[in-house]
Order: structure tokens, then C-alpha cells, then sequence
């Protein structure tokens, strides 16, 4: 535990840490990927070209900093973190890496108020986050390698098969080289690919979520094509360069993410390739033959972008308990059941579970955001309100 006083020092340095500019955040990953390169293989260097990663990882300090006199308010954000870092099979040793360059960072760059008392300070604190989150992780890492067809680390799985899905996203399904279990997951996690594009100078890793139910030999995940510059260096060489029979490493499947009440009403709510995570769910949901009622709520652009249609048509028709509406950005006349535009939920007030059901969001964080408070106008509760962040740790 920490003193008082160290608390009161650390709490001091909440605007330091909530203003840090571009050029304090630059510094740190200049100084860290100058003094360890290695670390070049882990953090996604695609996050630093747009500054996501610095702005994750600096809000995120600040937000240990305002609650350090309260950890359990940082219950979610700890679950999250350590749940990404499991993906990506960060050890002990690195988090004393990035602590020295963090703190030499503020030491540097503003050094009048980054004393020698303030950095003393920040080492204690720093050290009880990282004992926080390592201890976490190693829960979960040894849950992993102890559980039937678990591991830790990296896996080599085969291509089995590659599937177009819609205008953008297609399927990957791999099965071991080693021929071995797979592990158990819960739907709505997810697998990190770890991969080298021809294009890349350093080892790439990233995280897709599984798109289909267990069936116990394989895993699938569908992966969005990006069209946006910086964007979309391990997702487009999987559609451009991985074949059927190709290998690739993967982590375990992890996140904190996943569907936890198959006894309630369940709302999945998504756009875009968020869909994914959603499908997972979904087919759990339909294989354990729930009483509950389901409602899948989806909004893409178009026809052309809309993944897993037909089979969710089919799903619907066949299932009286199974409610399904999407919505399409751009009207499609040929789709005469396409709502149009943004998704609102109000249209759907009367119909949805909005005392006792829960929610599940996954899509871009504008979207998430704007469902989100749709719900909560709706006074459906905070706690029963689940969401997923693709990417560096961000709220919404």
C-alpha cells in the first residue's frame, strides 16, 4: 500500500498527466523504441502513426493516478488490460521497462514540476500498478496453460479455410499443426493473429474476435478489408497473402468481453465488422437452446457490406424467440425489410427488455457511444449495458 503523502503527490501530477501533449508522448516512445526495439515487435506501430496508443496509454495512467486512493474503481479498466496484455504475451520484465522510460519521460520533459520527489513518488505507484496487473495476468496465463487444450504463448494453426463473408470482411478458419485440443473460449472474446507482413519491419500482432460458437477443433475469425491510409497492415495481408494451408501463430483466446447471462433476455447491438463477436454469441445462445429472448440488432452501410445476411435471415425465420432488425446507412431499395439510416432504438422501446435484458455493443466507438446513451435514455441500467473496444484502451 502507499502513504498518504506519496497518494497526495501522485494525485498532484493528475494535469501533468491528463495535458500531456504530442510532444511528451513522442518522447516516450522515442526514448523506449531508441533504448528497447525489441518492444517494436509487441506495441502496434500502426496505433503510434495515429497516436492511439499514445493517447491510450497516457489516459490511462491519469486514470490510475485520479483513483489510486481507490483501486477497485479501476476493477474494468485492470480486467481489459491485463486481458490485452495476456494477448499479447507480455512478461513481468517489461513492465519495469516501460515504467523507467514513462517516468523518465515526465522527468525530461518537465522537469519543474517532475521533482525527485514526484519521480520517487511515481516509482511506488508505478510498482503497485505493475504488481496489480502482473498478478492478473498470471492468473489468467496459468488458467490457460492448465485448461484442456489451452497454452501460453504463441500456437501454429493451418489455414483450413478462407470464406468471403460480405463486400469487405472474410473468414479465416484454422485448425492446430500440432494436431492437438483447442481450448474452450466464451463467446465474444478473442484470438490474436501474430504475423509478419512482407511489408512490415518488425512482427505485427493483432486481435480479431472469434465469429462462430466452440465446435471444439477450429477457430474462425472475419476480418474487415481497410481502405484507410496507416490502416489495415495485418488485416489486409491476411486478405491479400494468407492462403488455405498457410501457417500462423496464434495467442490463446482471451478478453473480457464475452456473453455472461444466458439466463436473461439478450440484446446484441453492432455495426460493421463488429458483427463478429456477436456471431459467436448468437450461436451459443441458439446451441444451448436458451427460453430466453434474443434480439440482433445491426446497422452497415449497404447490402454489398452486410456480413453473415442470408444466415441471419435464416436464423430469424426459423426461430420464433430470435428477433432481427438492421439498419442500412445508405437506403437499398432491393432490401424492402432495410431500415433506414442511423440505428435508433426508440422505434423499438415497447419491444426490447429494457428492465431486465442485457446488452451487448460492439462496433466503432462513435457508435458505441451513441447506443450506449440511446439506452440509457431508455433507463435500461449502466451494469447491464457490455461493450467491446477494438484497438488501445479507450471508454465510452
Amino acid at each position: 500500500m502507499l502513504d498518504n503523502r506519496t497518494i497526495e503527490i501522485v494525485k498532484s501530477t493528475l494535469p501533468l498527466l491528463e495535458n500531456a501533449g504530442v510532444e511528451v508522448t513522442d518522447h516516450f516512445y522515442k526514448r523506449m523504441f531508441s533504448h528497447n526495439p525489441e518492444l517494436k515487435d509487441i506495441f502496434n506501430l500502426a496505433n503510434q502513426a495515429t497516436g492511439r496508443q499514445q493517447f491510450a496509454l497516457f489516459s490511462a495512467v491519469a486514470m490510475y493516478a485520479k483513483h489510486i486512493d481507490d483501486l477497485g474503481a479501476l476493477g474494468e479498466l485492470v480486467e481489459r488490460v491485463a486481458h490485452k496484455h495476456v494477448s499479447f504475451d507480455i512478461q513481468p520484465d517489461q513492465y519495469q521497462i516501460v515504467g523507467h522510460h514513462l517516468i523518465e519521460t515526465l522527468r525530461e520533459m518537465a522537469p519543474e514540476e517532475f521533482t525527485d520527489e514526484v519521480a520517487d513518488a511515481w516509482v511506488q505507484a508505478y510498482g503497485l500498478l505493475a504488481k496489480v496487473l502482473i498478478g492478473r495476468e498470471q492468473d489468467i496465463y496459468s488458467e490457460y496453460q492448465n485448461k484442456s487444450g489451452g497454452w501460453t504463448g504463441s500456437r501454429l494453426f493451418k489455414v483450413k479455410d478462407k470464406k468471403p463473408e460480405s463486400e469487405l470482411v472474410t473468414s479465416f478458419t484454422f485448425v492446430p499443426v500440432d494436431g492437438g485440443e483447442i481450448a474452450n473460449y466464451q463467446p465474444g472474446q478473442y484470438l490474436a493473429v501474430k504475423v509478419k507482413p512482407e511489408q512490415a519491419e518488425n512482427i505485427e500482432i493483432r486481435q480479431y474476435s472469434i465469429s462462430d460458437k466452440f465446435n471444439g477443433e477450429s477457430y474462425r475469425i472475419s476480418v474487415k478489408r481497410e481502405t484507410q491510409p496507416r490502416a489495415g497492415l495485418v488485416s489486409n495481408h491476411l486478405h491479400d497473402t494468407v492462403q488455405v494451408g498457410d501457417h500462423v501463430e496464434l495467442m490463446p483466446p482471451t478478453g473480457d468481453f464475452y456473453l455472461a447471462h444466458l439466463d436473461k433476455p439478450t440484446v446484441l447491438i453492432s455495426a460493421g465488422v463488429g458483427i463478429t463477436p456477436m456471431m459467436a454469441m448468437l450461436g451459443t445462445l441458439l446451441e444451448n437452446q436458451t427460453e430466453q429472448p434474443t434480439w440482433f440488432l445491426h446497422a452497415c452501410e449497404n447490402k454489398n457490406q452486410h456480413t453473415y445476411a442470408d444466415q441471419l435471415k435464416n436464423a430469424a425465420n426459423q426461430l420464433d424467440k430470435l428477433h432481427y432488425y438492421y439498419w442500412y446507412k445508405q437506403d437499398d431499395a432491393d432490401d424492402n425489410q432495410a431500415l433506414n439510416g442511423l440505428m435508433q432504438l426508440d422505434r423499438l422501446q415497447f419491444e426490447l427488455p429494457l428492465t431486465d435484458g442485457h446488452f451487448y455493443i460492439c462496433g466503432p466507438v462513435g457508435f458505441m457511444r451513441f447506443i450506449k446513451q440511446q439506452l440509457l435514455d431508455l433507463n435500461v441500467a449502466a451494469d447491464r449495458i457490455h461493450y467491446e473496444v477494438f484497438g488501445p484502451h479507450s471508454d465510452i
